[in-house]
Protein backbone atom coordinates (compact mmCIF):
# COMPACT_ATOMS: atom_id res chain seq x y z
CA UNK A 1 0.00 0.00 0.00
CA UNK A 2 1.89 2.87 -1.27
CA UNK A 3 2.00 6.58 0.04
CA UNK A 4 0.58 9.18 -1.13
CA UNK A 5 3.00 10.96 -3.03
CA UNK A 6 2.49 14.17 -5.18
CA UNK A 7 2.31 14.57 -9.09
CA UNK A 8 1.02 17.30 -10.79
CA UNK A 9 -1.46 16.81 -13.65
CA UNK A 10 -2.77 13.42 -12.78
CA UNK A 11 -6.51 14.36 -13.20
CA UNK A 12 -8.59 17.19 -13.85
CA UNK A 13 -9.86 19.96 -10.79
CA UNK A 14 -13.59 18.57 -11.73
CA UNK A 15 -13.34 14.85 -11.72
CA UNK A 16 -14.80 13.29 -8.99
CA UNK A 17 -12.53 11.52 -6.37
CA UNK A 18 -11.33 7.86 -7.05
CA UNK A 19 -14.41 5.35 -6.30
CA UNK A 20 -13.68 2.10 -4.60
CA UNK A 21 -14.60 -1.47 -5.36
CA UNK A 22 -18.24 -2.48 -3.76
CA UNK A 23 -16.29 -4.53 -1.35
CA UNK A 24 -13.13 -5.88 -0.56
CA UNK A 25 -12.35 -9.41 0.69
CA UNK A 26 -9.26 -8.35 2.97
CA UNK A 27 -8.61 -12.27 3.70
CA UNK A 28 -8.05 -12.92 0.20
CA UNK A 29 -6.44 -9.12 -0.34
CA UNK A 30 -3.54 -10.23 2.01
CA UNK A 31 -0.37 -11.78 0.90
CA UNK A 32 2.20 -10.46 -1.65
CA UNK A 33 1.97 -8.52 -4.80
CA UNK A 34 4.10 -6.98 -7.50
CA UNK A 35 4.31 -3.51 -8.42
CA UNK A 36 3.74 -4.21 -12.53
CA UNK A 37 3.13 -0.22 -13.42
CA UNK A 38 2.55 2.98 -11.65
CA UNK A 39 2.60 6.70 -11.43
CA UNK A 40 6.08 7.49 -10.35
CA UNK A 41 6.63 8.82 -6.78
CA UNK A 42 8.73 10.97 -4.74
CA UNK A 43 8.89 8.52 -1.94
CA UNK A 44 10.53 5.79 -4.28
CA UNK A 45 11.77 7.02 -7.06
CA UNK A 46 15.01 5.07 -5.78
CA UNK A 47 13.59 1.97 -6.64
CA UNK A 48 14.65 0.48 -9.96
CA UNK A 49 13.16 -2.99 -10.03
CA UNK A 50 11.00 -5.57 -8.40
CA UNK A 51 9.21 -3.56 -6.21
CA UNK A 52 6.17 -5.54 -3.95
CA UNK A 53 4.15 -4.91 -1.10
CA UNK A 54 3.17 -7.47 1.52
CA UNK A 55 -0.11 -7.08 3.61
CA UNK A 56 -0.48 -9.07 7.19
CA UNK A 57 -3.43 -8.92 9.14
CA UNK A 58 -2.76 -7.23 12.32
CA UNK A 59 -6.49 -6.30 13.41
CA UNK A 60 -10.14 -6.29 11.60
CA UNK A 61 -9.28 -2.72 10.93
CA UNK A 62 -5.40 -2.42 10.66
CA UNK A 63 -3.10 -4.39 8.12
CA UNK A 64 0.51 -4.64 8.14
CA UNK A 65 2.23 -3.27 4.93
CA UNK A 66 5.79 -4.17 3.95
CA UNK A 67 7.05 -2.12 1.12
CA UNK A 68 10.33 -3.22 -1.10
CA UNK A 69 12.23 -2.79 -3.98
CA UNK A 70 15.71 -3.58 -4.93
CA UNK A 71 17.36 0.47 -5.52
CA UNK A 72 19.79 1.54 -8.32
CA UNK A 73 22.97 0.19 -6.17
CA UNK A 74 21.41 -3.15 -6.35
CA UNK A 75 20.42 -3.20 -2.52
CA UNK A 76 17.20 -4.38 -1.45
CA UNK A 77 15.18 -1.65 0.45
CA UNK A 78 11.92 -1.52 2.31
CA UNK A 79 9.30 0.38 4.84
CA UNK A 80 7.09 -1.00 7.39
CA UNK A 81 3.97 1.18 7.58
CA UNK A 82 0.30 0.72 8.74
CA UNK A 83 -2.99 0.35 6.41
CA UNK A 84 -6.05 1.47 8.66
CA UNK A 85 -9.81 0.82 7.07
CA UNK A 86 -11.49 3.94 6.61
CA UNK A 87 -14.81 2.60 5.36
CA UNK A 88 -16.28 -0.43 7.06
CA UNK A 89 -19.34 -0.45 4.41
CA UNK A 90 -16.44 -1.40 1.53
CA UNK A 91 -13.27 -2.19 2.93
CA UNK A 92 -11.72 -0.90 0.16
CA UNK A 93 -10.38 2.49 1.40
CA UNK A 94 -7.96 2.84 3.69
CA UNK A 95 -5.79 5.45 5.43
CA UNK A 96 -1.79 4.32 4.83
CA UNK A 97 0.57 5.76 7.40
CA UNK A 98 4.65 5.08 7.51
CA UNK A 99 6.59 5.89 10.83
CA UNK A 100 9.05 9.26 10.05
CA UNK A 101 7.54 9.92 6.24
CA UNK A 102 6.27 13.43 6.50
CA UNK A 103 2.43 13.80 6.94
CA UNK A 104 1.78 10.30 6.90
CA UNK A 105 3.44 9.00 10.33
CA UNK A 106 -0.51 8.78 12.02
CA UNK A 107 -2.04 5.79 11.84
CA UNK A 108 -5.24 7.60 11.44
CA UNK A 109 -6.26 10.27 8.96
CA UNK A 110 -7.80 10.49 5.67
CA UNK A 111 -8.21 8.17 3.01
CA UNK A 112 -4.73 7.72 0.49
CA UNK A 113 -5.43 4.77 -0.55
CA UNK A 114 -8.30 3.13 -2.56
CA UNK A 115 -8.68 -0.56 -4.03
CA UNK A 116 -10.71 1.07 -7.44
CA UNK A 117 -10.85 -2.33 -9.59
CA UNK A 118 -9.29 -5.96 -8.46
CA UNK A 119 -9.54 -8.86 -11.10
CA UNK A 120 -12.45 -11.47 -9.65
CA UNK A 121 -9.74 -14.08 -9.58
CA UNK A 122 -7.58 -11.59 -7.13
CA UNK A 123 -4.68 -12.06 -9.67
CA UNK A 124 -4.29 -8.05 -10.06
CA UNK A 125 -5.42 -4.70 -8.55
CA UNK A 126 -5.34 -1.23 -9.30
CA UNK A 127 -4.98 1.25 -6.77
CA UNK A 128 -5.11 5.00 -6.22
CA UNK A 129 -5.44 8.07 -4.40
CA UNK A 130 -8.90 9.96 -3.94
CA UNK A 131 -7.30 12.67 -6.42
CA UNK A 132 -5.54 10.33 -8.64
CA UNK A 133 -2.08 11.53 -7.95
CA UNK A 134 -1.15 8.02 -7.07
CA UNK A 135 -1.93 4.89 -8.96
CA UNK A 136 -0.06 1.65 -8.82
CA UNK A 137 -1.09 -1.93 -10.83
CA UNK A 138 -0.41 -4.73 -8.16
CA UNK A 139 -0.16 -8.20 -9.48
CA UNK A 140 0.33 -11.73 -7.61
CA UNK A 141 2.62 -13.40 -10.04
CA UNK A 142 5.28 -10.94 -12.20
CA UNK A 143 4.64 -11.93 -15.62
CA UNK A 144 2.20 -9.74 -17.64
CA UNK A 145 0.68 -11.37 -20.99
CA UNK A 146 -0.59 -8.72 -24.28
CA UNK A 147 -4.18 -9.66 -23.47
CA UNK A 148 -3.60 -8.28 -19.57
CA UNK A 149 -1.78 -5.35 -20.33
CA UNK A 150 -4.65 -4.30 -22.33
CA UNK A 151 -6.78 -4.71 -19.76
CA UNK A 152 -4.95 -3.26 -16.92
CA UNK A 153 -4.85 -0.45 -19.73
CA UNK A 154 -8.63 -0.36 -20.25
CA UNK A 155 -9.23 -0.33 -16.42
CA UNK A 156 -6.81 2.80 -15.96
CA UNK A 157 -8.82 4.87 -18.19
CA UNK A 158 -11.96 3.89 -17.26
CA UNK A 159 -10.93 4.59 -13.69
CA UNK A 160 -10.04 7.89 -15.17
CA UNK A 161 -6.70 8.13 -14.67
CA UNK A 162 -4.32 9.79 -17.25
CA UNK A 163 -2.49 6.34 -18.76
CA UNK A 164 0.55 8.59 -20.39
CA UNK A 165 1.66 9.06 -16.55
CA UNK A 166 2.05 5.10 -15.60
CA UNK A 167 5.01 4.09 -16.30
CA UNK A 168 5.97 -0.17 -16.22
CA UNK A 169 8.39 -1.43 -13.03
CA UNK A 170 10.99 -3.82 -13.91
CA UNK A 171 10.78 -6.88 -12.70
CA UNK A 172 13.39 -9.67 -12.85
CA UNK A 173 12.63 -12.69 -14.88
CA UNK A 174 9.78 -10.91 -16.45
CA UNK A 175 10.71 -7.81 -18.22
CA UNK A 176 13.62 -5.52 -17.63
CA UNK A 177 12.84 -1.74 -18.79
CA UNK A 178 10.82 1.08 -18.02
CA UNK A 179 8.83 1.52 -20.35
CA UNK A 180 5.45 3.79 -20.43
CA UNK A 181 2.57 2.03 -20.51
CA UNK A 182 0.96 3.67 -23.12
CA UNK A 183 3.28 2.28 -25.39
CA UNK A 184 3.17 -1.15 -24.21
CA UNK A 185 1.86 -3.85 -26.61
Amino acid sequence: MAALGLVAGTASASAAPLGPIAKLDVDRYLGVWNQVAAIPQPFNIDCLRNTQARYTLIDPNNIKVENTCTKFTGQRSGITGNARVNDQRTKAQLHVSFPGVPFQSSKSGPTNYIVTYIAPDFSWALVGSPERLSGFVLKRDKQVSSAQWRQIKNVIVSRGYNLNLFITTPIDGAYPNVTPLALVR
